[in-house]
């Protein structure tokens, strides 16, 4: 199950599909790894980012999103993802793309992570954006990673 909150209006302004661009990129970064368990994702603000960043992460700093893995329980929920609007909608001008497909990247990564994938080391980082790539494409999402895409970084999350 996908539960999606939206506490910052601005997405769904924004993005009038928000939600549903979300739960598409959610189902899709699950099924390319079989996995099943349930989801929230919180579509929120930097402040909440921040706030959430600071008290779990040490790091009083707003980022893109966060992942918090669940750990294991009778319900099968896998975890938690907060994507901070503004951070995501800078970004994503900053790199000269669609806002829908940043958010669509970003919801993809943050469900990796709470799928056990991280990408602290190269090796690591290879085999994650490579899942990523192959999920994003399978939604027509360009490689976010590839030349001429925008200026990128690896996401910034946990």
């Amino acid at each position: 199950m996908i539960d999606i909150e939206v506490e910052d209006e601005a997405w769904t302004a924004a993005l009038p599909d928000a939600e549903a661009l979300v739960r598409v990129a959610a189902e899709a970064a699950l099924a390319k790894e079989d996995a099943a368990g349930g989801i929230t994702l919180l579509l929120t603000d930097d402040e909440c980012v921040r706030e959430l960043n600071r008290d779990f992460r040490h790091k009083d700093t707003a980022t893109n999103v966060l992942s918090f893995p669940a750990p294991p329980n009778p319900e099968d929920h896998l975890g938690d993802v907060a994507l901070a609007y503004g951070v995501c909608a800078r970004e994503a001008a900053e790199q000269c793309k669609p806002l829908s497909h940043h958010l669509q990247h970003l919801t993809v990564h943050g469900v990796l992570h709470l799928l056990g994938y991280d990408h602290i080391g190269d090796d690591e980082a290879e085999v994650m954006e490579g899942l990523e790539r192959a999920v994003l494409a399978g939604l027509g999402v360009p490689d976010p990673y590839a030349a001429g895409e925008g200026e990128h970084e690896r996401p910034r999350t946990s």
